[in-house]
């Protein structure tokens, strides 16, 4: 039924090819729906990580020694619903080749970051958490993409795929919303199996959302890899794709690096995301084709749309390294001066 309706379509003189999606409508909105509820359930996370860090600090009695300088909010309500609906469209809208891409550019920037980070590398993984929002949507749908690529009931398997990610991004949403009201009264009380769970084993969250994003970007790498392939009729050909977008992005990826440590959190992510997704358009002109670059267009405003609500993530990820930084020195001014005693008694 679906495809004799789409066969009415009239795209072959009305709409020009380059402006057709790759795949059915509806797959495609599957797909975006798919990867806009993983992103909620990486921001639920992220805050519920950060909540717990801060709590756990208030515990040992460093409030007077640490002051937010963010506000988490979890823009529920309408906004929440329209920047989740849009990025669904973005997702939909961005096609597989140009989602692969974006998420070979991520895994490439993530593996050099983690080599460079050095002593930095806790405050860069959680900064990188947040930068790889649109990235993880366009991982999910690569995946979605490549996995059900050829199956007979594509849009059944989507649409439980959809149902599933649905349900399990509302119950992350709900386990935040609980945390940040309860959490206090429930943990000190020993009232709630969740937020004791939570106060035992809260600090394992981070390292479960890591090995998830790897597992996940694991799969999406090796489904990029096959979908950008299949555009080209010769290993010269793929050749001559693969050698300028390697040399492009290793160079961006040292120019990011500086920048970063140059610029505040939020601004050097927001500059960043410019600068690669400019060069991504560059080489797009020169090997791609017209669908990328519109692609690549509606990657600038999904990349928008999910760093600019977070920014408060991306600065508190900074403000916690700059606050470790500072109890570290006290901590070594405080010892100094106890080791000298100690040399003068002996």
């Amino acid at each position: 039924m679906l495809s004799f309706i789409t066969s009415l379509i009239p795209t072959s003189y009305l709409i020009p090819g380059w402006l057709t999606l790759d795949i059915n409508p509806l797959d495609s909105l599957l797909q975006g729906l798919v990867g806009a509820c993983g992103i909620s359930v990486l921001c639920s996370t992220i805050r519920l990580h950060l909540f717990l860090e801060e709590e756990s600090c208030n515990d040992k009695d460093t409030l007077s020694q640490r002051t937010p300088s963010h506000q988490r909010s979890t823009y529920s309500g309408l906004f929440g619903m329209l920047q989740f609906f849009f990025v669904t469209g973005m997702l939909a809208v961005v096609g597989s080749r140009v989602a692969s891409l974006v998420v070979l550019e991520f895994c490439l920037r993530a593996v050099s970051g983690l080599v460079t980070a050095g002593p930095e590398s806790r405050k860069f993984v959680q900064q990188l958490l947040v930068q790889s929002q649109f990235s993880l949507g366009c991982a999910l749908t690569c995946s979605l993409h490549f996995l059900h690529e050829g199956a007979s009931q594509r849009w059944l398997c989507l649409l439980l795929a959809a149902a599933l990610s649905w349900f399990l991004a509302s119950q992350a949403t709900r386990l935040l919303h609980h945390v940040m009201a309860l959490y206090k009264l429930h943990s000190s009380q020993r009232y709630c199996g969740i937020c004791i769970c939570l106060l035992t084993s809260g600090c394992c969250v981070l390292p479960m959302l890591c090995r998830t994003m790897i597992i996940t970007f694991s799969v999406a790498v090796v489904a990029s890899i096959s979908i950008i392939n299949q555009h080209f009729l010769s290993a010269t050909e793929a050749l001559r794709f693969w050698t300028p977008l390697t040399i492009c992005y290793t160079l961006l990826v040292v120019y990011m690096q500086e920048e970063q440590h140059r610029l505040p959190g939020s601004q050097a992510v927001l500059n960043t995301v410019v600068v690669r997704l400019g060069g991504l358009m560059i080489l797009m002109l020169t090997v791609g084709r017209w669908a990328d670059v519109l692609h690549i267009l509606m990657c600038f405003l999904g990349e928008a749309s999910c760093l600019i609500p977070t920014k408060d993530l991306l600065d508190a990820a900074s403000s916690q390294d700059e606050e470790d930084y500072t109890d570290y020195v006290q901590r070594e001014r405080q010892q100094r001066p106890q080791a000298q005693e100690k040399e003068h008694q002996r």
